[in-house]
């Protein structure tokens, strides 16, 4: 987020307990002293080297007070004297603001979409990666949109491995690091057949599901296969409007994926709409395909069968399914903590090649980058 002036500090009011810090665009909040004082980030408090605490917290007073406090440099920060404190030490205004309780990030960016408002801007050129506005441009798509279509790659590894390395870099799986792959009867994954593959995400089976998805299409000779992507979100937004009842169960059960074969028994579970504290959507996470063996009581049973079978539904409906056949060069690549992908059926040759990236890595990007 970049500095706005709304973001600056109006006045300040010391309590007894706390600081009480008026923000520009009109909200307010109460700071406790305690973590005030364990932010500081003067000389003795923060290595500026490593970006981290030098404080020993636990050695802190925790009824500490504030002898004096002022506001400085128009608002961009605020000046505290503690009193175990001889000097200033600065806080910014920014800091403070993404620190208020009442934050939250700006999500204009993020457009919810279904198939009729997909159009020519996901298509991203392969060349423009490599200026950082290019970039830059590229990781706009996929936090907008949660996937994005690069053309004119090379038909070969070293495409998925570059653009995986910018982003962040290539997670090892069960499938390996890098890996390549067309029809195949002896894997024990259904990805590997030619049937239809309805949209789901992928490694509901892992504690930390992989953020990103890249596919790239090497070899294309066939009928059929097109790729599909759906908006978890526009699924999500969907039932809550229509049934809160079921938005809340999809959001309260958690659900158990389970990956067996290849010499691994692999299972985690979470809910299919995960929140975080403030009821906001963190991630999707649903693959009626590796649905672990769960029980619920008989009313709770009757309720998760109904709300499943409104997603599915709803996923598997041409209305908000994204159709499209990669041509060999064309790399998708997808946000699949928010994203659900899947496949037509096909009959022909098709080769693809692909990797997974780290959600954090795609975070970090895109931190960097100003965009969260």
């Amino acid at each position: 987020m970049t500095k706005n002036r709304s973001n600056y500090v109006d006045k300040i009011e010391i309590l007894n307990e706390g600081l009480k810090v008026f923000f520009s665009n009109k909200s307010e909040d109460i700071f406790p002293n305690i973590w005030l004082r364990d932010h500081a980030k003067d000389e003795s408090n923060w290595d500026e080297r490593s970006n981290q605490r030098k404080t020993f917290t636990a050695k802190l007073n925790p009824n500490i007070k504030i002898k004096n406090a002022n506001v400085s440099n128009e608002g961009k920060y605020i000046d505290i004297i503690w009193s175990d404190t001889s000097n200033n030490i600065q806080y910014s205004s920014e800091f403070l603001f993404k620190n208020s309780v009442n934050f939250s990030y700006d999500k204009t960016q993020i457009k919810i979409w279904e198939n009729n408002e997909i159009n020519d801007e996901i298509f991203f050129n392969y060349k423009k990666l490599k200026n950082d506005k290019g970039f830059k441009e590229l990781l706009i798509k996929l936090y907008s949109f949660g996937f994005a279509v690069v053309t004119d790659c090379k038909k070969d590894m070293s495409s998925v491995e570059f653009l995986a390395n910018k982003i962040g870099y290539v997670r090892n799986s069960i499938f390996g690091g890098l890996w390549s792959f067309e029809s195949n009867a002896n894997m024990a994954d259904s990805a590997y057949t030619n049937e239809e593959l309805r949209p789901h995400t992928d490694s509901t089976y892992s504690n930390d599901a992989p953020g990103l998805q890249l596919l790239l299409c090497c070899e294309y000779d066939a009928n059929g296969g097109d790729s599909i992507m759906v908006d978890g979100l526009k699924i999500a937004e969907t039932i809550k409007a229509r049934n809160k009842d079921l938005y809340e169960a999809l959001t309260k059960i958690e659900v158990p994926g389970n990956y067996t074969g290849d010499g691994v028994i692999l299972e985690a579970k979470r809910p299919i709409i995960k929140l975080d504290d403030k009821n906001q959507i963190t991630q999707i996470s649903f693959n009626n395909y590796d649905r672990a063996p769960f029980r619920l009581n008989a009313e709770l049973t009757k309720i998760f069968y109904e709300a499943i079978s409104l997603f599915d539904n709803l996923a598997n409906s041409k209305k908000y399914q994204w159709r499209y056949i990669l041509k060999p060069g064309e790399l998708l690549i997808f946000n699949n903590w928010r994203v659900l992908h899947g496949r037509g059926s096909f009959n022909g040759t098709r080769k693809m090649k692909g990797c997974y990236i780290n959600k954090e890595d795609f975070d970090s990007a895109c931190k960097i980058n100003k965009l969260i």
